[in-house]
């Protein structure tokens, strides 16, 4: 198999470079935006850490809700390119209110309500890409899923050191919403003129014909729901990486921020072409085992933080941080659309079901951590969780 393999069912799918092509632009939108909310709205637009807090779990909510309502609804209707449509045109009315009216309710709509809305274009993309991949021989399919999720992640390694470069200037902060409108604005154009027409697909898309009480009956369901539970309590040793790293660095004299910048740099551009080359070994393991493998690296790296991070060892962690993060962050996500193989769009819902879980766990370790030992204790907690919830999924899926 060649480096190019990945790549292949993508170039030759018209579909799929459409996938590919939005999902660099919202990884880009992302990675611009994500980083610097905080900033923004406590330093910029004056939210009180209570204010901030309530208006992030305001967002998560809504992402859920619309996430898993709209897949529903395009499983329901087939109507997937209105509900692209509807999402994309949220993204960029929430990007155009801060570019243009920069002001604290315009920040407060635009990140509580319509970016969170828009947050539901991610599985919408993935539920299109499985449909379209179905046309491709069978063998090049798992490569399909991998290399996407890399695409998204490739924006992150180039586009933080420019904005990081940025802003060591006079530049302001809100810089960064005219460089997201236009990205934004990309996304839409190229959404409406060449997302596939409903009913006009060269793949079999028929509605399920379900309600919108059958279709969250099927979704939790103990099969499903036990799944996306064990596989949340991956996600949350990710989520719980990101605020641990950080923390753990600032303890230390001789380390600090541009230390945790360099530590995350390296750990994201390793990920990305460990991404690509999964497909390699994705076909010859067992999908259950190869996430507990994912696991099992993400938990060793998670663990060593804080034991190693005083010394020159703590680099080599971000080897193992990679190849597992590589892992943990695209085979669920192939995992949880096979739960619902019939059900392309509630499939790729169940992906912001796990992330609420994962930032549940995360918020649970962190709180049970700090409280009882510190940031090392935190840390050790989320590995933990990590490894059992990856032992549950091994142990419900022995005879599949």
């Amino acid at each position: 198999m060649s480096l190019a393999a990945p790549f292949r069912p993508i170039l030759r799918d018209r579909t799929l470079m459409l996938a590919a092509c939005l999902l660099v632009l919202f990884g880009a939108h992302a990675a611009t935006i994500a980083p610097y909310v905080s900033s923004l709205a406590v330093k910029v637009f004056g939210l009180s850490d209570h204010a901030f807090s309530a208006l992030l779990i305001l967002a998560s909510l809504v992402a859920v809700a619309t996430s898993v309502g709209f897949g529903i609804l395009a499983d329901q209707r087939a109507n997937r390119r209105a509900i692209a449509l509807t999402t994309v045109t949220a993204l960029t009315l929430g990007t155009a209110l801060m570019a243009l009216a920069p002001a604290t309710p315009a920040f407060v709509l635009a990140h509580a309500l319509l970016l969170p809305i828009s947050s539901a274009i991610f599985g919408q993309i993935f539920a299109l890409a499985r449909l379209a991949a179905t046309t491709q021989p069978e063998a090049d399919r798992p490569a399909v899923l991998s290399t996407l999720r890399a695409l998204f992640a490739l924006p992150w390694v180039v586009v933080l050191p420019i904005w990081s470069v940025v802003f060591q200037g006079t530049t302001p902060l809100t810089a960064i919403y005219p460089v997201c409108l236009v990205l934004a604005a990309l996304m839409l154009g190229l959404t409406a003129w060449l997302w596939p027409r409903d009913g006009a697909t060269h793949w079999e898309d028929i509605p399920s014909g379900l309600s919108f009480r059958e279709a969250l009956t099927e979704i939790a369901h103990p099969r499903v729901l036990i799944r996306v539970l064990a596989l949340g309590t991956i996600n949350g040793a990710v989520m719980l990486y990101m605020v641990v790293v950080g923390l753990v660095f600032a303890g230390i004299p001789f380390r600090g921020a541009s230390d945790t910048a360099l530590y995350a740099g390296i750990m994201a551009g390793l990920e990305v072409p460990f991404m690509l080359a999964l497909p390699f070994v994705a076909t010859r393991v067992k999908r259950t085992h190869l996430i507990a493998l994912g696991t099992f690296l993400y938990a060793v790296h998670l663990a060593g933080i804080p034991l190693l991070a005083e010394t020159p060892a703590v680099w080599a962690l971000t080897l193992s941080g990679a190849i597992g993060g590589a892992i943990v962050l695209t085979q669920p996500m192939a995992y949880l659309q096979d739960l619902m193989a019939e059900r392309p769009g509630a499939g790729a819902s169940l992906m912001a079901l796990q992330k609420l879980a994962g930032d549940a766990f995360s918020a649970t370790c962190f709180a049970l951590g700090t409280g009882l030992g510190g940031y090392g204790l935190a840390a050790f907690l989320g590995a933990a969780l990590s490894l059992l919830g990856a032992a549950l999924l091994i142990g419900l899926d022995r005879n599949r």
